[in-house]
């Protein structure tokens, strides 16, 4: 399916997963609309991306949709614009993604990000990266000193070359924002459940896309396991709505 570029800066944002590592702590509610400092993490990612200047998102989304589906339509701003997506089946980052911007079109370039993570960065540098038109994506990487619980970017000089797997020892762990041009959906790997790090990028990149990786030590929050979630009104708390943040 061909996917429509639209005038309007477009996050598109993956809200679709089963979250099973913090299911026990809220059984009834999908993992960004658990509930921090009194709003859904989702209310959070709204709120950093229009500190961005982005207005319009497309939130995906799969395991209990109807929740975050009743937020979004409940949610009255004259300033954003957020339209849901309903996966038919799990399709996984890779899939969700694509079938998020096949039914409601994206910018030129986009960015999509995971739902259940913030970076507090700026996305400015990114934006300036995809001047380049050889450039066909820009992912923002945080260097750790143990990567074992998400895995690390394979970069040389600043262009990305992989994704290796989770294993203990410094690396840069992938933030989960993607800066990205429609072209790349054009040429993506099959239909069906498809994961961004092992399947979509490989390919893109085996075709002989360039990535550029932005390395940042910015703020980052991943509510993925019961341990990182519970510091998740702490950081809030901290970052919000600090004018220090985003820079």
């Amino acid at each position: 399916m061909a996917i429509q570029v639209v005038a309007s800066p477009t996050v598109i944002l993956l809200a679709g997963g089963f979250g099973t590592r913090v299911r026990e702590l809220y059984p009834d509610l999908p993992k960004p609309m658990i509930p921090v400092l009194g709003e859904p993490f989702l209310e959070w990612e709204f709120r950093y991306w229009a500190a961005q200047g982005f207005h319009r998102f497309i939130v995906s989304l799969g395991y209990l949709a109807h929740v975050a589906e009743s937020y979004c339509a409940s949610r009255r701003s004259s300033e954003l614009t957020i339209e849901t997506v309903v996966e038919p089946t799990p399709l996984g980052t890779g899939g969700a993604l694509h079938y998020a911007a096949s039914c409601k079109g994206v910018s030129e370039p986009f960015v999509a990000a995971n739902a259940d993570s913030l970076l507090l960065t700026s996305i400015q540098p990114a934006a300036d990266a995809m001047c380049d038109p050889a450039v066909d994506g820009v992912l923002f990487g945080i260097p750790v000193e143990d990567a074992s619980r998400y895995g690390s970017l394979e970069v040389e000089g600043q262009l990305l070359m992989g994704f290796r797997e989770k294993s203990p020892g410094r690396g840069i762990i992938n933030a989960g924002v993607y800066v990205l041009r429609p072209r790349l959906l054009e040429r993506f790997p099959a239909s069906g459940p498809l994961s961004l790090e092992s399947e979509v990028f490989p390919f893109w990149l085996a075709s002989g896309a360039k990535f550029l990786v932005i390395e940042t030590e910015a703020p980052f929050l991943d509510i993925g396991t019961p341990a990182s979630f519970r510091q998740a009104e702490e950081f809030l708390g901290k970052h919000f709505p600090s004018g220090t943040i985003f820079r």
